[in-house]
């Protein structure tokens, strides 16, 4: 289980360091113990996010400063998203920035297999 102190202790991961551990992997996070979303991350800072019953969301991110990774998805292209993540013994920890206090999510799973979309463009 992760220990709380272990990532206030740790650096953030610079860009580099994120793109390596993520580039070709979907992970699944949680927050609080309880499915969050899962996003597969591709070639060139690409992404496709979805949250754990939502519709797929392609983006993109990008390290403003060092430690600092951020997220902008097309359905909200304005809109970025910025998070601190930290390599923990079970995998990664991500700290919303945005916010004072904000989310934190806690990697469950990491798969080599594309993320399995939901929405109103699957079925029939």
């Amino acid at each position: 289980m992760f220990v709380a102190g272990a990532a206030q202790a740790a650096e953030p991961m610079s860009g580099a360091e994120f793109d390596a551990y993520t580039r070709g992997k979907t992970l699944t996070f949680l927050e609080g113990g309880q499915s969050y979303g899962a996003e597969e991350y591709r070639p060139g800072r690409q992404v496709k996010w979805a949250f754990k019953d939502g519709e797929c969301q392609d983006g993109k991110w990008w390290e403003p400063e060092p430690g600092l990774i951020c997220f902008v998805y097309d359905n909200a292209p304005t809109d970025s998203q910025c998070w601190n993540f930290y390599r923990t013994e079970t995998g990664l920890m991500a700290r919303f920035a945005n916010e004072l206090g904000g989310t934190n999510l806690y990697e469950a799973e990491q798969s080599r297999q594309p993320l399995l979309c939901l929405g109103p463009e699957v079925g029939v």
